[in-house]
């Protein structure tokens, strides 16, 4: 059967990407209408039947394109396209967006539309999709921590994340590691405290640890494939960058 998509793209050539790339797979797809603006988009949809895919760009020239659930019921589909920092798909990850990054690939696409097709065209209801796209957008512009807190004995204390060396996990609990060199217990697992820090300031360097850029005190080569990082003023000698984040690593380094 052949898959009926709209495309709202505002570049030209990631609009061309796009359907040529749709052109290629192993699934019919026809383009139906390429919009490039939130206005045009609302536009096309109030006098056009629904497609039975859409693909959406993120960031259009007047504005984010989440602004058309404000004023549309969409009761189909949508896979959103974006070139959002790993922060930002965490978090469609975590509301079980579909998301394709760009510059987009053929596999990736392939695999989109073969999950859309084995959910037998049925779209997820309006107000499920509406909810996960009110709860990303929450995620992406709240403000990150900028302080924890701790439980110190029957006290409780503040730590400033611009004083705080590095998160880690340590026998399924969550530990901070202050300028002063003591670790704090705190009650969120490293996942959730990811997507509360700067990512400019931290980085996930593996499963078990969170860096800050201002702790690191050197990077030593350490095999072929995996960087071993020493942490200002302390004497953690296994905190190593795994081999998947190595890259992002070194492009985090420069930012």
């Amino acid at each position: 059967m052949s898959i009926k998509a709209l495309i709202v793209e505002d570049e030209k050539p990631a609009a061309e990407h796009l359907v040529r790339l749709l052109g290629e797979s192993e699934h019919e797809v026809k383009v139906l209408h390429k919009t490039d603006s939130i206005s045009q988009t609302i536009a096309w949809l109030k006098s056009n039947p629904l497609p039975d895919i859409m693909f959406l760009d993120i960031q259009l020239a007047d504005g984010l394109s989440f602004e058309i659930f404000k004023h549309l019921e969409i009761q189909c589909p949508v896979i959103f396209t974006t070139a959002f920092e790993e922060y930002a798909i965490r978090a469609f990850k975590l509301n079980s967006i579909d998301y394709l990054l760009k510059p987009i690939g053929i596999e990736e696409l392939s695999f989109a539309l073969g999950k859309f097709m084995g959910q037998t065209l049925q779209a997820s209801p309006d107000s499920l999709l509406s909810n996960k796209v009110e709860t990303l957008l929450q995620m992406l512009n709240h403000p990150y921590k900028s302080r924890f807190i701790v439980n110190v004995g029957p006290r409780i204390k503040f730590i400033e994340s611009g004083h705080i060396k590095y998160f880690y996990s340590l026998e399924k609990s969550t530990y901070l590691l202050e300028d002063s060199g003591k670790s704090y217990d705190i009650s969120y697992s490293l996942d959730q405290v990811e997507t509360q820090l700067d990512p400019k300031l931290f980085f996930r360097i593996s499963r078990k640890y969170i860096v800050s850029i201002e702790a690191i005190q050197e990077i030593i080569t350490y095999s072929s494939s995996r960087l071993k990082l020493i942490i200002k003023d302390s004497d953690q000698e296994d905190i190593l960058v795994s081999r998947s984040k190595i890259n992002d690593f070194k492009s985090w380094l420069e930012k």
